[in-house]
């Protein structure tokens, strides 16, 4: 495992990686070799007058075995564990180098194993798997993701009463999102949001409405002053027509 030092303000400051990296490795603890190298020191400064008798051996010795056969049976599990994460969003969370913790979420690329301890890479760097506190099911994250932008979208529009028809786009984008969601997605949605996004659907509905009528007001302005001024111009017309027709007629 390699690892990058960052510097910032001219010290070396570990990141999280690395943290949770060397955390995992100091977990070491009192291992079969530890046991064993007991198990030697006591044989050699044992008192020559009084020794250790062969059952007492034969009883650490077979202790010794079952820590041993424990230890392994546990590095396997650790090791399943770990690999049954590879692809799957995972959430960790470690203690940085000054004290604070710090959550990561990413997808598992893959697993190592190393002095006796397994390791996930996210976004290409390596943390404890003791350090993964939760395996997030995707479509919970997605569900969670929309909800998060849909509220922050819903908190940059004005006010409802100070709604214009400027902001037409926004609501449309918005309604539309919302109703693309499944239901499960909109759940994740307070219903006080949904509530406004309702208020605010129908502010607009009033003020698209307002337009267009204030729209088909002028056309009817406009309209009735052409007519008229056509109607004079095809009544002087229309009397020197009958005349002629008259007198074509005659």
């Amino acid at each position: 495992m390699s690892a990058t030092a960052v510097v910032e303000n001219g010290k070396i400051v570990e990141t999280a990686s690395q943290t949770s990296t060397k955390k995992a490795a100091s977990k070491n603890g009192m291992d079969k070799d530890a046991f064993l190298q007991l198990l030697v020191a006591q044989m050699k400064y044992q008192d020559p007058l009084e020794p250790t008798s062969n059952t007492e051996y034969i009883a650490q010795y077979a202790t010794f075995s079952q820590v041993e056969q424990i230890q392994n049976m546990a590095a396997t599990m650790e090791l399943s564990r770990a690999s049954s994460m590879v692809g799957k969003l995972v959430e960790i969370r470690t203690m940085t180098s000054t004290g604070d913790y710090k959550s990561v979420q990413g997808s598992v690329e893959y697993v190592t194993y190393e002095n006796g301890k397994a390791y996930v890479s996210v976004d290409g760097a390596l943390y404890s798997a003791d350090d993964v506190v939760a395996i997030i099911d995707e479509t919970y994250q997605t569900a969670f993701d929309l909800a998060v932008a849909f509220v922050t979208a819903l908190g940059k529009l004005p006010k409802v009463e100070n709604l214009t028809i400027a902001d037409k786009e926004s609501v449309e984008t918005l309604q539309k999102g919302f109703n693309s969601m499944t239901a499960y997605q909109q759940s994740f949605i307070p219903e006080e949001y949904i509530k406004a996004l309702q208020k605010y659907v129908e502010r607009m509905a009033e003020l698209v409405k307002a337009e267009e009528d204030n729209k088909g007001d002028g056309e009817g302005d406009g309209e009735g002053e052409g007519s008229g001024g056509d109607t004079g111009t095809e009544g002087e017309g229309g009397g020197e027509s009958t005349e002629a027709a008259g007198g074509v007629e005659a």
